[in-house]
């Protein structure tokens, strides 16, 4: 499966294993049972897995405070399992990364244990402690909802830990080397394994440094490109992800340079609640100003995108009034905002209606970057806002009618079904034409089939209607796509100059002149 440059082309579908399906019959979704799923996935047209973190843990950070590094967790299986999830990947063409948690780990990991036990244990180097807790005072508390500090006290230890995220995620300390080491033994193993790279978790935060804000500081970049070379040296095929919520003009250094180069693709996070933003009030201007913002990347790189995923729908990269303008608009009932976003998924964040989602996927599609579906997105998933945290989005995959939705024959599953199963699910789309699942594939498969889609450059076309958003993807100047989008509820004109074929209407005939654009529509005209 060897082509370096493979990421730039590709369609992620992000794979939460707890959630998909229950191999065994405990109520928790596991490698065994995804292996089931695999056809379901490659139906999709995607052509990459992304694993949320399948490790020993607490789960009180659904995985994300990791209690091993090199292992799987009891729920989801065994290493023999996971290997056999990822040969069998690999047999149907799809790549598979995993999220490698660098920033913090769990504080059940033996590292954290036997830090805070033993003052003179060379472990107690591997975190950030304080006698004081005062230190780093310019530093944001990313959970507002939860944390009062970055600090805790440590009652075994007698000092406070750091921790950017919750109290029970530690921050590793990477002014120590012997930290640098452990994390390039964990590369190594997984990537030896044969894995095809990782979304590298919370990256901008390694580093401390007093005066700061204790983000994106040049220490942190120094071990990237680190790891880079790791990759580059021992594993050239393989892809580094980075999740970093900032601004575009803030990730240009996590792609590098020539020279030192970083990561080959970073999260455009400002993108997405514009999409949503430009939906809402029918007006393109929030996507135009933020990619208009967003600087040319290096040769070889990428931006990956998405519409949802496990977390909130982050509303940290908008100002205060756009914040509580989302709310009020898509989050109206406090249960659905949590820390600085709102938890729902797509379709009850679109009314559930076919014609916002069909518009929304298809703008998603054609928008320069990587893509990523979160499972379950494919079929229309609705969520409970009446579970805790951010598990209303991470409940059981509905596959068809019966028992548990199919997930599991279990009496108990990890967390309920939704409600809706019995009418959203697998089985009952496959049986339609213009379900969700079908529009997906359609989708997906009419993005790949052109290269302008999947890698060309992109340039707006004035339409003189805030309401009407277009632009041309194109190759060299040739090649091109025009993809038209009415944001608004009503029809919209709009003109084309020569004949076209709408390659998502495809039945009908070739277009000229001025159109009537319905509510919602969303054209990618051939050239």
């Amino acid at each position: 499966m060897s082509d370096s440059l493979w990421y730039q082309e590709a369609v992620f579908y992000e794979l939460y294993i707890r959630a998909y399906a229950d191999g065994n019959g405990d109520g928790h979704g596991d490698f065994r049972g995804a292996i089931a799923k695999l056809d379901h996935i490659q139906s999709l047209g995607v052509n990459c897995i992304w694993v949320m973190p399948m490790y020993p843990s607490p789960l009180k950070d659904d995985g994300y405070d990791v209690a091993d590094y090199c292992n799987i967790h009891a729920d989801y299986g065994t290493l023999a399992d996971f290997k056999a999830f990822l040969d069998a990947a690999h047999a149907r063409g799809l790549r598979v990364v995993t999220d490698m948690v660098m920033n913090h780990t769990s504080d059940q990991h033996p590292w954290f244990q036997a830090a805070r036990q033993d003052k003179n244990s060379p472990y107690r180097d591997y975190y950030v402690w304080s006698d004081t807790g005062s230190e780093y005072a310019d530093t944001r508390i990313i959970f507002l909802d939860t944390e009062p500090s970055n600090w805790t006290y440590d009652e075994a230890a007698g000092q406070y830990f750091w921790h950017r995220f919750y109290s029970n995620q530690p921050d590793l300390n990477y002014d120590n080397t012997a930290v640098h080491d452990e994390m390039m033994a964990i590369i190594r193993f997984w990537l030896d394994m044969g894995i095809d790279g990782f979304r590298a978790d919370a990256v901008p935060y390694l580093y401390e440094r007093e005066g700061t804000n204790c983000e994106n500081l040049p220490e942190t970049h120094q071990f990237l490109q680190k790891v880079r070379q790791l990759i580059d040296e021992e594993y050239p095929d393989r892809v580094l992800i980075a999740e970093a919520n900032q601004w575009p003009q803030d990730l240009l250094p996590y792609f590098g340079t020539p020279q030192h180069p970083e990561f080959h693709v970073c999260f455009h996070f400002p993108i997405m609640p514009r999409l949503y933003m430009a939906l809402k009030k029918g007006d393109k201007t929030p996507i135009v100003d933020i990619l208009n913002q967003t600087p040319p990347i290096p040769q070889g790189t990428q931006w990956m995108t998405f519409l949802r995923n496990h977390d909130e729908l982050t509303l940290e990269m908008v100002t205060a009034e756009e914040r509580e303008w989302m709310w009020q608009q898509y989050a109206p009932e406090p249960r659905m905002r949590l820390n600085m976003g709102i938890r729902r998924r797509q379709i009850p964040l679109l009314d559930h209606d076919q014609r916002k989602w069909f518009l929304l996927n298809a703008l998603f599609l054609s928008l320069p970057g990587t893509p990523i579906i979160y499972y379950g997105d494919e079929i229309g998933m609705g969520d409970d806002i009446w579970l805790p945290d951010r598990h209303g989005c991470r409940t059981p995959m509905q596959w068809n009618a019966g028992k548990n939705a199919g997930f599991s024959l279990a009496d108990e599953t990890y967390l309920p079904l939704n409600a809706d199963y019995e009418q959203v699910n697998v089985a009952a789309q496959e049986r339609d034409p213009d379900s969700y699942l079908n529009m997906t594939r359609f989708l997906i498969q009419t993005r790949q089939s052109q290269t302008a889609l999947r890698r060309g450059e992109m340039a707006w076309v004035e339409t003189e209607n805030t309401a009407v958003l277009a632009f041309r993807r194109h190759v060299n100047g040739k090649d091109g796509v025009l993809c038209v989008f009415n944001l608004s509820d009503q029809p919209q004109p709009f003109t084309l100059h020569r004949e076209r074929v709408n390659m998502l209407a495809p039945s009908q005939p070739m277009l000229n002149g001025t159109l009537t654009l319905a509510p919602y529509e969303a054209c990618w005209f051939q050239n």
